[in-house]
């Protein structure tokens, strides 16, 4: 029997879903509210790590895809004191392959290959338990039923409400990314301090990271601790010295509140923010190109829910973490893990016996990389800056 299955999202999640399911000849159908695959920019760099979501792609018949499109060296990483001193540098061996990097936007294609994605259905509603099936309301004022419906749509799933009252909290620490294109060439310096992978600065409450992307693109990334809204006051938030070096525009931004959209204003107040770091450090932030603010939300360490027949989540719809390196891998293991479930129940009573199963193991695996992640976090962007680095030793190979 094939079960009318529908996984909500277009992410590495519901994409590693699907194409485990389509390896085992079972249809399914997804929904993606993005109108196009390139309708806006897919992200950065993810290292997928051995025993999580390059099991994921083994599971998908995509590991040595994967491999010739990874890049291994993409796993070096190096750490600066404020100042510019090397603290730490990191180069992976020739054969290490326990964490390559790859692009969002490879991964995606990757994973998209043969399947078939309903381009621009947002979702605004899941009804589990009507006569056919779990009822999907579409924001065009359609709708369709399954006999499962599997959430992959991220931090704020509109399929998790059918499940779960829990929302994502904010963690107390932002995220501002921005990008450096050419690097190499147009930055040779920045690409030297970067290296072949990661780089690394950690100060009080506050650090930036530099990841190398594929074709001489970096990303940059600005993590402090401040109130959700530390924009409408930034100077008190964030600390900010109304000193010498600030002129008299940036006083006046900062009179009227921070306009996140104000790409000038937000380079002259992170740069007052990590005012007296090494100048290479600060050229990071001198030469993005744009900024994006992103607030870091999570779900509680140990979410779980009732089991309700016809619906589950996968991924940061089922256990939203901060941002270290876990959520992608589990998410597409996890992804992989149900395909492979559903594809051996052979009829309804096994399908929901099939989900009961996945969700249980799933909550046990995902609390125990919850809490290691938040204890992460709160290391990483730390009062004491040594705690970062203690944490670098203490994770990275020998």
């Amino acid at each position: 029997m094939r079960h009318r299955i529908a996984v909500i999202g277009g992410g590495p999640a519901g994409l590693t879903f699907a194409r485990v399911l389509h390896r085992h000849d079972h249809p399914v159908t997804i929904l993606e509210r993005d109108p196009a695959p390139d309708a806006r920019p897919p992200g950065g760099t993810l290292d997928l790590h051995e025993g999580l979501g390059q099991v994921a792609l083994d599971k998908a018949g995509l590991l040595a895809d994967f491999q010739a499109l990874s890049r291994p060296e993409g796993q070096a990483m190096r750490i600066l004191d404020t100042d510019g001193t090397v603290l730490r540098d990191w180069q992976p061996r020739p054969d290490e392959r326990a964490n390559p990097e790859i692009d969002r936007g490879q991964l995606r294609d990757l994973l998209l290959g043969p399947l078939d994605v309903q381009w621009g259905r947002g979702v605004t509603e899941v009804v589990p338990g009507t006569p056919d099936g779990a009822l999907v309301r579409f924001a065009d004022g359609r709708q369709e039923t399954f006999d499962l419906v599997v959430g992959a749509d991220g931090a704020w799933s509109r399929v998790r409400p059918a499940l779960s009252s829990v929302t994502p909290h904010y963690t107390g620490v932002t995220s501002i990314e921005t990008s450096l294109d050419d690097v190499d060439t147009r930055h040779p310096d920045l690409a030297r301090l970067i290296g072949d992978g990661s780089m690394a600065v950690y100060g009080a409450n506050r650090s930036l990271v530099a990841q190398r992307n594929s074709g001489g693109h970096v990303k940059v990334y600005a993590k402090f601790r401040a109130p959700l809204d530390w924009h409408t006051n930034p100077d008190r938030h964030m600390g900010l010295d109304r000193g010498a070096d600030m002129d008299a525009d940036m006083e006046a931004d900062l009179d009227a509140g921070l306009d996140l959209a104000d790409v000038e204003a937000m380079r002259s107040s992170l740069l007052a923010l990590f005012d007296g770091w090494a100048a290479p450090v600060l050229d990071l932030l001198r030469h993005g190109t744009a900024f994006v603010h992103r607030p870091l939300y999570v779900l509680p360490v140990s979410h779980t829910w009732a089991h309700v027949p016809g619906v589950t989540l996968l991924g940061d719809a089922a256990h939203l973490m901060p941002p270290l390196g876990v959520g992608a891998n589990l998410a597409m293991l996890e992804g992989a893990e149900l395909a492979e479930s559903i594809a051996a129940a052979p009829g309804p009573g096994d399908l929901d016996k099939a989900v009961r199963a996945f969700e249980e193991q799933m909550w046990v695996r995902a609390g125990r990389f919850a809490e290691m992640t938040k204890a992460g976090l709160e290391r990483l962007v730390s009062p004491d800056p040594t705690e970062a680095l203690a944490l670098f030793d203490e994770v990275q190979p020998s």
